[in-house]
């Protein structure tokens, strides 16, 4: 049995394929999404796996050893942009979330889960493994599959009748009550059967169990949605996989494997070479690291809240409402932290409150580029204040690479901020993943505390 698994980061671009400009502001829009697979590194074919799978590698989503191919896009700002513009659905899927009143009824998936996809991890379900290449997302539990027979999927990418492992959960097995949509009959027993709409999309699956393998960790019975229809284009190819914290999580499922503890590092999206990394396990994990409370919602358990208590923009301490940062787990607000959203989201009026100081701080004058509604001439950048999260007994000083997000031209530079969409009735303040790069987050559900310490990881 295994309590540590370790994935390294590493670039999509080999530097002799970086020669020109276009190629590195490619390789620069790239590295914000990023693949998790397992990988033998070697001068023969680093695509390779090792004999035992025990080294899994993280690189960029569209990387050369990614199955997915990249999106066509023609120059760097445009790709963080459209990044930037999935976050406002996935602030609705994160209000929807906390808008549960139970946490047995939580959604097992909605469209705009499926729909964020910065992270994908090589794993293989069955008997014997079928490779899969499936959506990582922090704020989900449940983990969902396109299988065999599928009807409107992209792809097939898991065969349960090849699998010896494979078995069907019927309405009488616990985990089937954690399922919402679901068809089951009211008398008797039958299929766990459940059916989702979304955004467009509606799709239709059965929960099952079989065999998870992550490197030499295997995890037998893993309960997980087997896709079966899809009416839209928000699923992912190859499925998900959820680390929340919920009762059908990867860490809930995995006992005592992992403990209940993972942290990773990711590297800025501006390096070309990558050594960052996603540990699941207590050991190897930092022992001198400052940490703050990890709280828990009794309404949507799956999401990790923190206490953020105030945000200063260089020496001032900006003036907040209390009430809109205070954690309330009756109507959901607070704050969490959130790998598929892309850049951090603060209620309307908290982010009012920190760009208008920003702003005061650095030169104008300002103008807009997609979802950045502060972007200045990048000559003024050394007038840029350091923003810092002031977290219960942590403060977190962002660096400006954490902060600022720049064009593809160099010519402006933008706080990579924004406030919740207008249309979502959100009451969370989210710290996304551009925020979290260069740093170690640690999550420890069984002690219930962050850690996050500053670690050069690209």
């Amino acid at each position: 049995m295994h309590i540590l698994a370790t994935f390294n980061i590493h670039s999509i671009y080999p530097l002799s394929k970086i020669k020109s400009t276009m190629n590195i502001k490619l390789a620069t829009a790239l590295t914000i999404c990023y693949v998790i697979y397992i990988s033998n590194i070697n001068a023969i074919d680093p695509c390779a796996s090792q004999p035992d799978d025990s080294d899994l590698n993280v690189i960029p989503m569209y990387g050369k050893c990614s199955p997915f191919n990249p999106p066509k896009a023609d120059s760097w700002d445009n790709r963080v942009i459209n990044m930037a513009s999935k976050d406002p659905a996935r602030m609705s899927y994160l209000s929807t979330l906390v808008a549960q009143k139970t946490a047995t009824s939580a959604p097992i998936a909605s469209g705009q889960t499926f729909n964020i996809g910065n992270y994908v991890v090589r794993v293989k379900i069955g008997t014997p493994g079928q490779l899969l290449f499936m959506v990582l997302d922090t704020s989900t539990d449940e983990a969902f599959v396109p299988s065999s027979g599928c009807i409107g999927c992209s792809a097939t990418t898991f065969y349960p009748n090849v699998s010896t492992s494979f078995v069907p959960l019927d309405c009488s097995v616990p985990q089937c009550g954690q399922v919402r949509g679901l068809s089951c009959p009211a008398t008797g027993s039958g299929a766990c059967s459940f059916n989702q709409s979304y955004a467009g999309s509606t799709f239709s699956a059965t929960l099952v169990q079989d065999s998870l393998r992550l490197a030499t960790d295997v995890i037998p019975s893993y309960s997980f949605g087997s896709i079966n229809a899809i009416s839209g284009s928000s699923v992912p190819a190859q499925g998900l996989l959820g680390l929340g914290r919920g009762p059908l999580s990867l860490l809930s499922q995995s006992g005592a494997i992992y403990s209940g503890v993972f942290s990773y590092c990711l590297p800025s999206f501006k390096s070309y070479y990558f050594s960052g990394s996603l540990k699941l396990g207590p050991v190897g994990q930092p022992k001198s690291i400052r940490t703050t409370p990890l709280l828990r919602n009794p309404h949507r358990p799956s999401l990790y809240y923190v206490n953020l208590t105030t945000i200063s923009v260089g020496r001032v301490y900006v003036p907040l409402p209390s009430e809109l940062l205070a954690f309330n787990p009756s109507t959901g607000a607070g704050t969490i932290i959130d790998s598929g959203t892309v850049i951090t989201r603060f209620v309307e009026p908290i982010y009012n409150a920190v760009r208008d100081e920003f702003r005061k701080q650095v030169t104008g004058p300002f103008s807009s580029l997609g979802a950045f509604d502060t972007c200045f001439v990048k000559n003024y950048e050394t007038l840029a204040p350091a923003i810092t999260l002031h977290f219960t007994d942590l403060d977190l000083k962002l660096p400006l690479e954490n902060s600022l997000i720049h064009s593809s031209s160099g010519s402006l530079a933008c706080l990579a901020m924004a406030a919740a969409p207008s249309n979502v009735n959100s009451v969370l303040n989210v710290i996304a993943n551009f925020q979290q790069q260069n740093l170690r987050v640690l999550f420890d559900t069984v002690n219930n505390k962050v850690g996050i310490a500053r670690e050069l990881c690209n």
